[in-house]
């Protein structure tokens, strides 16, 4: 059975409030409900993150319905400014995330340090249980808004993505990466350090001129491979990518079981790398689309797909990443079902 998915051009982004109005996708709302808006405030020197005049529509329309919403993320498992609810409330800020510009109130969801979770059982495949963010597992209602791009493990992220390792806690994210161990081309090692600098498990050094990696320490975040200058990091391209979009979409179960949530795809500032990467190596690859919004994300995410895919003219994920097959998710969410891959676009 297919899903209804609505699609604005990015070219009448400024009516983006009536679009949401249109497609009904606050149907879910009642009064008094806390609602959780998950968004990705981006890195510090990002500028692919959603930008926060979008947020104050949909917290507009939240208040009409009279509930309690609230913007929300949780930390991360690299160095960064992001890392902890402190740091990463003073980006948020810095990008135009505040009470006054949004009409709400920010939330880091999984506490100071990254630890604050709730388990949630779900016994699938690679987890019986997750991590998830304690002030997400609390929320009584979400919507999600998510920039969809590439990104250098699930060759791209976007609704199931910021669903599943958006929410978990520190230890969540950890698990989902944990079979994710880049390998090291030492020919192409300069010794110039900077993937150190990013290696938030201490897991790099520097030994007889080369970089040396403890596999013992690495999580498998991928931040030494999109921050080397030299390109001397890569995965292991055998079943890896595929289990860690696997776990993703686990613990985007996890995070929806019994929930209900709508989904915002912003498909604008389409970059290689994720939104958590702040250098020049995220810049936007092809011309703005749009913004598609549902309340099925596989159907929101296959959309998009295919929209980006259609305007680049060939697959332009499979162009970025040939070794990964950014479809294992879209496949496996509808095989434990999250959604549908089929859908009906309609046009603003």
């Amino acid at each position: 059975m297919s899903s209804k998915v609505h699609f604005l051009a990015w070219d009448r982004k400024d009516e983006f409030l009536q679009f949401l109005k249109i497609t009904k996708v606050f149907s879910h709302i009642k009064a008094k409900n806390f609602l959780a808006i998950k968004i990705h405030f981006g890195e510090e020197g990002n500028e692919g993150y959603i930008n926060h005049q979008y947020t104050k529509q949909v917290v507009k329309i939240a208040k009409e319905k009279t509930a309690f919403p609230f913007l929300t993320d949780a930390s991360t498992i690299y160095i960064g400014k992001r890392s902890d609810a402190y740091h990463h409330l003073i980006v948020a800020q810095k990008h135009g995330f505040s009470i006054e510009n949004c009409e709400c109130p920010i939330i880091i969801a999984d506490g100071l340090r990254g630890d604050s979770e709730v388990s949630v059982a779900i016994n699938l495949k690679h987890f019986k249980s997750a991590l998830i963010a304690r002030d997400i597992a609390r929320a009584d209602k979400f919507i999600f808004m998510s920039h969809f791009k590439g990104h250098e493990i699930t060759g791209f992220g976007g609704a199931l993505k910021n669903i599943g390792m958006g929410c978990a806690s520190k230890a969540g994210k950890y698990a989902m990466h944990h079979n994710s161990k880049p390998a090291i081309d030492v020919k192409k090692c300069k010794a110039c350090g900077i993937c150190i600098k990013h290696c938030y498990q201490n897991a790099l050094s520097v030994e007889d001129g080369k970089i040396v990696m403890d596999k013992n320490k690495c999580a498998g975040c991928g931040q030494c491979i999109a921050t080397c200058p030299s390109g001397a990091f890569e995965l292991n391209w055998n079943e890896n990518p595929n289990l860690v979009q696997e776990k993703i979409v686990e613990y985007s179960a996890a995070v929806l079981k019994n929930k209900e949530s709508s989904y915002i795809n912003f498909l604008n500032h389409i970059s290689k790398f994720c939104d958590c990467f702040s250098f020049n190596k995220n810049k936007p690859l092809m011309d703005d689309v749009g913004i598609i919004a549902g309340t099925d994300p596989v159907a929101v995410d296959q959309a998009s797909y295919d929209l980006v895919n259609k305007i680049y003219g060939k697959n332009f994920f499979r162009e970025l990443y040939p070794d990964i097959d950014a479809e294992i998710q879209l496949k496996y969410a509808e095989e434990i079902g999250l959604g549908s891959r089929k859908y009906e676009l309609v046009n603003f």
